[in-house]
């Protein structure tokens, strides 16, 4: 039964890894635009507001019927709901960096390109890791959600299909704590990474 755990355990920690990755390289550049760009952000932002409250598991039946029932289709619905969160910390984190330090690095003769690796991807960068271990519980109660049906492997799956419906409550313990434990790892490994980059912040 461990070996059965920890495979569905990996299996949900890479649908959750996997998605972590994509919503993070499509918001954090996308948000930095936006900040980099306030005439783009004020066109995108109406429609940033009408999506962003919208609860975005009532989308996963649409998300089956537009990518199929797969591994992608799941990791689809978490990115979707962490790159909100990420895109909306890190253009605010934009938006609000000093115009005395993005005008005396263009006195420098730096271009858009400059700025944006040199300025406001460091400026921002704690802001990304904070939204990003913040939005952690997030993507792990809607992976439990996603797993509950149409798979065969998964920590959601595990805890309702193959030990809850079935009365296996030991187990079902067991599934709920491994649940837990990604979480867990998912939030300090961030929280780490988040100390390494940003040292001057935690000094």
């Amino acid at each position: 039964m461990c070996g059965e755990l920890g495979l569905h355990f990996l299996a949900s920690f890479g649908r959750v890894l996997a998605a972590i990755v994509l919503a993070t390289a499509l918001a954090a550049p996308l948000g930095l635009l936006l900040g980099q760009m306030p005439r783009i952000d004020r066109c995108v932002s109406p429609l940033i507001a009408i999506l962003y409250p919208i609860p975005k598991i009532v989308f996963l039946p649409v998300i089956y019927v537009l990518m199929g029932i797969s591994d992608f289709s799941k990791i689809t619905l978490i990115a979707i709901i962490i790159f909100f969160q990420i895109l909306v910390v890190v253009r605010d984190e934009a938006l609000a960096l000093h115009k005395e330090l993005i005008l005396s690095v263009k006195s420098l003769g730096a271009g858009r390109r400059a700025l944006f690796r040199y300025v406001y991807l460091p400026a921002s960068l704690p802001a990304i890791l904070t939204a990003l271990r913040v939005s952690t519980g997030t993507a792990v109660a809607v992976l439990f959600i996603a797993e509950q049906s149409l798979t065969t492997y998964g920590l959601g799956y595990y805890i309702v299909i193959e030990t809850y419906q079935v009365l296996l409550y030991r187990e079902m313990y067991a599934g709920i704590m491994g649940m837990a434990l990604l979480g867990v790892l998912l939030y300090f490994a961030i929280y780490a990474l988040e100390r390494r980059v940003s040292k001057h912040l935690f000094l």
